[in-house]
């Protein structure tokens, strides 16, 4: 018989009665019923009861032992009686009576319990983070995001990509979020950077010829986190050769579908070839952001020339300076007191907003001091322009078309909540399509670029030489689902002249260019095919499959909202050795001023 188990925790079964068997796993739960004692025994399978009394050896062992200690059982199986059957565990028709006890680590108390469903501080939970993933949900999420890899993998094999592995060490971009740097001890002075993506070494590996390939990468941001956020994330990179937009839609589409449709548990995925397409101007206007939750079935309107000449000063004054007003709809509403629509305003005005105005309507009769200026003409007007109804309350975002368009996107996600309309047991995707190549920079006052250097210009080098540089669309994309963008993408500008061009009008010169991109371009003028490609976030596919509101819990061992690991001390401060082979001195902050450590500084 095998020293620790003959079978897991989760293996046994009625058929299994009168066998021998050697458990091991954690003490997860006990339970004593006046002389006999009820052990839940737990492994990485699952759970199996032990049962001891004063007949058994063990008892003495067991009743001792704290939960989580590491235990070794030998015992008979015995099916239970009926009436203790627990369908809810695969083994729940059997208990295994204990003739012996091995204790194999002996567990002090407990920072945080494994068994049950008691929340703990999130400080507690990273700073014992191997304890927290014992416990079933955690367990449950690290599980799923190993078999959602899986199953990634096996879809870009068969859809003809090959896994490669690109540095972690390189250079840093002046694009980009702020990299990670680390020293150089061969290099005095010189820093290598963590990638925040693949993005160069990827687009090289089609340029060598290699035509579809992917990668589970990890990334790295030094950037502010949230929710959704991690500094250390992975990625589905993925690229190919001789493609255009529509070709990568149809060959990532069956891939995220799939993957959805394999763990969504009974809930609904858009089928792959049925992503709508919804360009950039649309999907600022009509929901408020980039990343829309379609879910939502609230559409913003643009309602700024009823107000061109209104009695409502205000939103007349907002449009004559060349402002917008949107539009929000909160249907069937004519149960909700004043309170409600005052609550959605002050809800703004913490948001940093100046408020938002809304109209109530009850029966047809138009409420609030917004209809009363602008008339109940003009309201009818306004209403049946929107398609809404005599029940139907609106709510107005006005200012700047920036600003107003954010604050609409937040109010339709807020409206949309509170009055339950979000539909749930569903995963809803979308391409945001026709990306503005540039954007003016109002702080810098200048040009820039607005989402990937990298983008091949819809029009290509005419358009770059004939257009204004505002007017012109990227063949960019992102995907979206349930309101959050799982990745950026793009066909790419492979041709060296439109690349100096491009970055020509965002105010590089082609110096600039050779400098910061050398490796690229050099390639590019050496034979490049047409090429393209995206990089879908693991972390999120899991987030949203688990229904976890926050990324870190589908991460093994995540950092906390301050970028530390609590379990590991990290970062942590380097020795007056490690500073001086690395050629570096640090500087901190101390009571207003500078405190420096060096080493044998350059």
């Amino acid at each position: 018989m095998h020293p620790y188990r003959t079978h897991t925790c989760a293996q046994l079964r009625p058929e299994d009665a009168g066998a021998t068997v050697r458990l091991s796993g954690w003490l997860h739960r006990r339970r004593d019923h006046g002389g006999v004692l009820f052990v839940d025994l737990r492994d990485h399978y699952g759970i199996t009861q032990i049962v001891a009394d004063a007949d058994s050896p063990a008892l003495e062992v067991l009743e001792r032992l704290r939960p989580e200690s590491v235990i070794t059982v030998e015992g008979e199986v015995k099916p239970r009686d009926p009436a203790a059957i627990n369908p809810a565990l695969p083994t729940g028709g059997i208990e295994v009576f204990a003739r012996a006890v091995t204790v194999q680590s002996e567990a002090a108390e407990l920072p945080l319990p494994v068994a049950g469903d008691q929340e703990y501080p999130e400080e507690t939970r990273l700073r014992y983070r191997f304890v927290d993933l014992r416990r079933e949900r955690v367990h449950a999420n690290i599980m799923l995001r190993s078999q959602v890899i899986a199953s990634i993998r096996r879809r870009m094999i068969a859809q003809g990509f090959t896994e490669f592995q690109t540095p972690i060490l390189g250079a840093s971009s002046p694009e980009g979020a702020r990299d990670y740097l680390v020293p150089s001890r061969l290099h005095p002075g010189r820093f290598y950077a963590l990638p925040q993506a693949p993005q160069m070494f990827k687009q090289l590996l089609m340029v060598a010829g290699f035509d579809r390939y992917f990668q589970i990468a990890p990334c790295f941001r030094d950037e502010d986190l949230r929710a959704d956020r991690s500094p250390e994330f992975y990625q589905l990179d993925f690229e190919m050769s001789f493609v255009t937009q529509e070709d990568v839609f149809q060959t990532i589409e069956p891939v995220l579908a799939g993957v959805f449709e394999e763990f969504a548990g009974g809930r609904t995925v858009t089928p792959a070839g049925a992503f709508p397409r919804i360009p950039y101007a649309e999907a600022m206007l009509k929901y408020g952001t980039d990343k829309p939750d379609l879910r939502n079935p609230l559409l913003i309107s643009d309602v700024t020339d009823h107000f061109r000449q209104s009695g409502f000063g205000l939103f007349e004054k907002i449009a004559a300076a060349g402002g917008v007003v949107r539009a929000i709809p909160a249907p069937a509403t004519q149960e909700k007191s004043r309170k409600f629509f005052d609550d959605l305003n002050d809800w703004a005005r913490r948001e940093g907003y100046a408020g938002l105005g809304y109209v109530t309507r009850k029966g047809g009769e138009f409420g609030g001091p917004i209809a009363k200026n602008h008339g109940a003409e003009g309201m009818a007007r306004l209403y049946a322009e929107l398609g809404l109804g005599d029940n139907d309350g609106l709510f107005f975002a006005a200012g700047k078309e920036k600003e107003a368009a954010k604050l609409a996107g937040a109010a339709r996600t807020r409206v949309g909540e509170e009055l339950g309309l979000i539909e749930e047991g569903c995963f809803r995707f979308c391409w945001i399509v026709d990306f503005p190549m540039f954007e003016y920079d109002e702080d810098a006052k200048k040009i820039e670029f607005s989402h990937n250097p990298f983008s091949m210009p819809q029009g290509e080098l005419e358009a770059l030489e004939t257009q204004d540089p505002l007017t012109i669309k990227a063949w960019q994309y992102d995907i979206v689902c349930n309101g959050y963008e799982l990745s950026s993408g793009a066909i790419r500008n492979h041709r060296p002249e439109i690349m100096y061009k491009a970055f020509e009008i965002a105010g590089y010169s082609r110096e600039d260019v050779d400098a910061n991109f050398s490796g690229m371009i050099e390639a590019f003028k050496l034979g490049a095919p047409p090429h393209g490609g995206s990089a879908p976030g693991i972390d999120r596919i899991v987030m949203l499959l688990a229904d976890e509101p926050n990324i870190r819990e589908v991460i093994a061992f995540p950092l906390n909202q301050r970028a530390q690991d609590l379990m590991m001390g990290a970062p942590s401060l380097p020795s007056d050795k490690q500073l001086r082979e690395v050629h570096i001195r640090t500087i901190t902050p101390a009571a207003g001023s500078a405190s420096v450590r060096s080493g044998d500084a350059t």
